[in-house]
């Protein structure tokens, strides 16, 4: 067998782009009318069997999972890794065995008597900001590995997330909620991936919680915009991954030099003002 002939060519190799922070995916399921729960948050958990595996699926693939406190207050959680399978899944990948898990309490009201504090297999940080009472941080600080502040009012995410990639070696962040979470992190631009299951099921109610909550956003130009990666079918449930879409760089206005800025910047091999006067 002949060897393989590399043709050689004079373009340039390609820079490889290392993220500053880690790569931020979404997972939620919601109703066939947007919803995430029930106006009265009785009901949150609504998908197939399916849906479930997926998300241990999903897990399986993150160094981190995370969400926002009202979730871990009202739902017996742990953000766990799963059946031995995905663990063996992560070490074969290369991660550890368990991930890190991550809340978000912006104002440090999360219950230190959550279900997640109960289970100790792997680090809990704790994101929050200086709204927080010093009370309610040696409260958190007690059960949690890290308590981070990371803003004044709000989190700061595009420093948060440095520090994740930085102290904790984040490399893949996992969302899972809830609207208020998704919300901050899409109006921020840090959303990479959107994994979205939608359920066969209508559950109706103005202030039922939705995949995006918060502050949102007041024009169509301040929308996340993203594209369709792929559709699949599993009995009546639909998973769809979207992926951010990337804004194309604008074209660069041509630099002139006008009478009043003798320095102005002037595109490179540009004519000189006599050369334009004489036709060249």
């Amino acid at each position: 067998m002949k060897p393989t002939q590399i043709k050689q060519t004079n373009t340039p190799a390609k820079r490889v782009v290392r993220f500053p922070r880690p790569f931020v995916f979404v997972n939620m399921a919601m109703t066939a009318d947007g919803k995430i729960a029930t106006a009265n948050r009785a009901v949150s958990s609504f998908g197939s069997a399916r849906d479930k595996e997926h998300l241990y699926e999903l897990r399986a693939t993150a160094d981190a999972v995370m969400c926002g406190a009202r979730t871990a207050d009202l739902n017996k959680i742990s953000l766990g890794t799963g059946a031995a399978k995905f663990c063996r899944l992560r070490l074969k990948r290369g991660l550890a065995e368990h991930n890190l898990r991550i809340l978000v309490t912006g104002s440090g009201t999360l219950d230190p008597r959550a279900e997640i504090f109960r289970h100790r297999f792997s680090p809990i940080l704790v994101l929050t900001t200086t709204r927080a009472t010093e009370m309610r941080l040696a409260r958190l600080r007690a059960v949690a590995d890290e308590v981070k502040i990371c803003g004044k009012n709000d989190i700061n995410w595009g420093a948060t997330l440095r520090w994740l990639r930085t102290k904790w070696k984040i490399k893949r962040l996992l969302c899972e909620g809830g609207g208020e979470l998704n919300d901050a992190l899409f109006r921020a631009g840090l959303v990479d991936e959107l994994h979205l299951t939608v359920c066969p099921k209508i559950f109706g109610g103005r202030n039922a919680p939705t995949i995006s909550d918060g502050i949102g956003v007041a024009r169509l130009t301040d929308a996340a915009q993203l594209e369709l990666k792929s559709v699949e079918r599993v009995g009546d449930e639909l998973f769809l991954i979207f992926r951010r879409k990337i804004k194309p760089s604008p074209e660069p206005l041509p630099m002139h030099r006008s009478a009043n800025s003798p320095t102005a910047d002037v595109p490179p091999n540009a004519p000189s003002a006599r050369a334009r006067r004489r036709g060249d």
